[in-house]
């Protein structure tokens, strides 16, 4: 039977931590709890000791490590997917040789991915501090196969906006860059956070091989973002890659931020390119979407499409209203599609979205996009 818990307690989000590592446990829940949102409902070992407390008391989260004895964590996983759905985040190391196994437990229905905390050094575990908390939060908003949870609007802190990255434009400026900005083949740049994985599977997968350039921003961290890219690779029409510094930005090709680094569009007369740099964490996030929208608004304008997917918090939404502003037709996923109707939703009430489209029409709106600019393109050149 479970205990009842006081109003204050009722408000937090209850986060359970299974993971077979002493350590982790414990700093795990050091940083959840120090969080005035989160209460850490406990921890456990390894699954079987995991399903004993879940008897006794659902959490709202639950942070899962993939290697454990008894029982491994996808196959928990799946378990919970197919008994009693509920936020799952896979907790991994930075190993490369595990991203495989992260997608597929993004693919059974994980909400999210973050790596162990490490203590080695203050910056890391100052950064994990907020990601985790964040992740956390993002999670318990999160819709899975049960339905829809319970709203948690989460304390937004002090932060960066891309000012820190790429330098605002003046009212004037922006005009004259309006202006002088020459017709291009079009392209589409897209966000998308707590959800997004799956998302963005569901949009790629319904393009066809001759589709316009994309450049992705999805929050994930360092390791995982070429993991992704492979899987989408290998079953999309389009070609899938991580982004690497200098890259052409071509028609068919989808390229992938890498987690850990900011990526931004660069113009040379009519060709595009992406940098891969670091710098502050913007929207509490690095790669950020409002990075990419901002560049892309600055160097693209109207040859460029912004679309802003399933996530929480507002990364985006600011970027999203300045590439509109520059002409460029701007798209955010509806709320009844979205697993996290958090960023959408700022992007909205900002006025920054020229359509809300469900996450299945969205594919169409590209091709639509291409279709219209792409005369105009040609006739300029």
């Amino acid at each position: 039977m479970s205990t009842e818990r006081s109003p204050a307690a009722a408000e937090k989000i209850r986060v359970l931590i299974v993971d077979d590592s002493a350590s982790v446990r414990a700093t795990l829940s050091a940083v959840l709890a120090d969080d005035p949102q989160i209460e850490v409902m406990g921890t456990a070992a390894d699954p079987y000791l995991a399903a004993e407390k879940i008897r006794r008391e659902i959490p709202d989260v639950l942070f899962l490590d993939i290697e454990m004895p008894r029982m491994d964590g996808l196959t928990f996983l799946k378990k919970i997917m197919a008994q009693r759905p509920i936020p799952v985040v896979i907790c991994s190391s930075l190993a490369s040789e595990k991203s495989d196994v992260m997608m597929e437990a993004l693919a059974a229905g994980a909400v999210d991915v973050i790596t162990k905390p490490r203590v080695d050094t203050k910056q890391f575990l100052t950064d994990s501090r907020m990601l985790i908390c964040d992740v956390a939060k993002a999670a318990a908003h999160a819709r899975v196969k049960a339905g829809a949870r319970r709203e948690v609007r989460p304390v937004i802190e002090a932060k960066h906006f891309a000012d820190v990255v790429i330098p605002p434009v003046s009212e004037a400026r922006a005009a004259s860059l309006k202006r002088s900005i020459p017709k291009t083949e079009p392209l589409v740049c897209i966000g998308a956070s707590t959800g997004g994985t799956e998302a963005l599977a569901t949009v790629l997968s319904a393009l066809p091989a001759a589709s316009p350039p994309i450049l992705i921003v999805q929050h994930m961290p360092e390791g995982f973002t070429a993991a992704f890219a492979r899987r989408l690779d290998g079953f999309c029409a389009v070609t899938v890659k991580e982004a690497e510094d200098g890259d052409l930005v071509l028609p068919g090709r989808v390229l992938i931020a890498p987690g850990n680094h900011h990526m931004l569009m660069r113009r040379t007369a009519s060709r595009y390119t992406v940098a891969i740099q670091e710098g502050p964490y913007v929207c509490r996030h690095r790669p950020s979407v409002d990075v990419l929208f901002r560049s892309a608004a600055q160097n693209a304008g109207a040859n460029a499409m912004g679309v802003l997917l399933t996530g929480m918090g507002d990364d985006g939404a600011r970027g999203l209203a300045e590439m509109k502003a520059m002409g460029s037709p701007t798209v955010a996923q509806d709320e009844a599609t979205s697993i996290v109707f958090g960023m959408p939703r700022e992007a909205i009430e900002l006025g920054a979205a020229g359509k809300v489209l469900p996450l299945g029409k969205v594919a169409e709106e590209i091709l639509r996009h291409a279709m219209a600019a792409a005369p105009a393109a040609r006739i300029a050149s």
